[in-house]
């Protein structure tokens, strides 16, 4: 017998309030091996950032699936800095994390950016697959790629590097 079933969610995306900061916090918790942040950190990015992020809810139990933070960098507004990217187990490999993503490059918020900016681990493949997936699909070539933050020199060989990733965009 089949037990493999598919999860149908009916989702709201919307952009974060202040008040979705400590559920922004809880959901980066349950999304290893993300960067936990402190709760006072997503507060302030969903109140201060919270046109360049997005959220996901349940729209039936309205728990939070999925929340993108990212911010117009201050040294180059057109580049669209993604902070992370948190995906709730129940959600992912439904296409969520390009879905948030498309939106906020879609918003008033981000009229006149030209490039996006991530940084990844090497190991990290699903975030490779969603940054190339837009490089191929909205991007002008294939982006640049270097270490920003190295593991021996920026973290004292407690994490791994980070590869900056900057995507032109059409």
């Amino acid at each position: 017998m089949d037990t493999d079933t598919t999860l149908e969610l009916q989702l709201l995306l919307r952009h974060p309030r202040s008040t979705d900061g400590h559920e922004v916090n809880r959901l980066i918790a349950r999304c290893k091996p993300l960067d936990t942040n402190s709760t006072y950190c997503n507060l302030l990015q969903c109140l201060h950032f919270a046109e360049t992020c997005m959220l996901a809810e349940d729209e039936e139990d309205g728990s939070l699936l999925g929340f993108i933070s990212a911010y117009r960098k201050p040294t180059d507004p057109s580049t669209l800095f993604v902070w992370q990217v948190a995906i709730d187990k129940r959600a992912r490999g439904e296409g969520l994390a390009r879905t948030l993503l498309d939106t906020i490059l879609g918003s008033p918020a981000c009229e006149g950016v030209t490039h996006v900016e991530t940084t990844i681990t090497a190991d990290n493949t699903a975030s490779w697959a969603l940054f190339d997936s837009l490089a191929r699909d909205q991007g002008k070539g294939q982006g640049v790629r270097h270490v920003l933050f190295d593991r021996e020199r920026h973290f004292d060989g407690a994490s791994k590097s980070e590869i900056l990733y900057r995507i032109p965009l059409a």
